[in-house]
């Protein structure tokens, strides 16, 4: 399907980090379909081809799957220069890699009775390793891309870069303290870069997502056994104002908005995708 962003966004080209996530996957065939080139980066090889193949299926426009680790650098150097080698130069950048762990989440939401089982299950349960792991992926995983890929940018003196931040960056969530403390990071450095690049003419935005149901959180959100939705998912859906789960293609419009020209004059911005959950009080 084309967009009323094709003739604008055709022939850009675009990097998508967690490309073969169902986000990422969904997010790269709207790409696709308004003409913009995709480099799909992704940890899992397959993930990566495999979207790829499908863009190029669906939309007809240039796609390429590749392997790479956005907590490493030098694997990051080498995609870069494979994706100059077969699709040109990056126009921008879009940081979807990022998730949580049941490791970096806490089993009660409160600590209000302390016990032993109750410091096992709360903040002090937490395991450290978990917790450093789901706080990388998520800003290191926004931060090191960025340096490597808005380069080409700089280069051209235009560009545009889109982050994932979170519900969880304005106000914490409980039990996701990890997640949390790096989306709130994501914010802080949005705001940062979009400062430090703004002479070179590269915007730097990002995008809140609201609750959309996916791999990370499915546990948090419904009950595995009986597939009804948990506490902690009634409770969610009792303070979005529009009674629901998002859809992920509700993300698409304000991604491609805020790469297109239409956002020139838009930069240092986190935007809220979320069903009204940001601006209701709960009363």
């Amino acid at each position: 399907m084309k967009t009323i962003f094709f003739k604008e966004l055709k022939g850009k080209m675009c990097v998508l980090t967690g490309g073969g996530g169902t986000i990422g996957s969904s997010l790269g065939l709207a790409l696709g379909s308004a003409g913009i080139k995709t480099a799909i980066l992704d940890v899992v090889e397959d993930l990566a081809i495999e979207t790829a193949k499908n863009i190029y299926k669906k939309t007809g426009t240039e796609s390429l799957g590749i392997m790479a680790d956005v907590l490493n650098k030098d694997s990051l150097l080498k995609t870069k220069e494979r994706i100059n080698n077969e699709l040109g130069t990056i126009d921008y950048l879009i940081n979807a890699a990022g998730g949580n762990s049941p490791k970096a989440t806490t089993q009660l939401e409160i600590l209000d009775k302390v016990t032993s089982e109750n410091l096992e299950k709360s903040f002090y349960g937490l395991d450290i390793d978990g917790f450093r792991q789901v706080f990388d992926l998520n800003f290191m995983g926004t931060l090191l891309p960025t340096m490597v890929f808005t380069r080409d940018m700089v280069e051209k003196g235009n560009g545009a870069v889109v982050n994932f931040s979170s519900m969880s960056s304005y106000k914490p969530l409980t039990k996701v303290a990890a997640y949390s403390a790096a989306k709130s990071a994501i914010n802080n450095f949005t705001e940062w870069l979009a400062v430090h690049l703004a002479k070179q003419n590269i915007r730097v935005n990002a995008v809140a997502p609201g609750f959309f149901v996916g791999k990370q959180n499915r546990f948090l959100l419904f009950d595995e056994k009986t597939g009804e939705l948990t506490p902690r998912g009634k409770k969610i859906l009792d303070n979005t104002p529009m009674g629901r789960f998002g859809e992920y293609e509700e993300i698409h419009g304000t991604i491609l908005y805020l790469l297109s020209d239409l956002a020139k004059f838009i930069t240092g911005v986190v935007i809220p995708v979320d069903g009204g959950f940001n601006a209701y009080s709960g009363v």
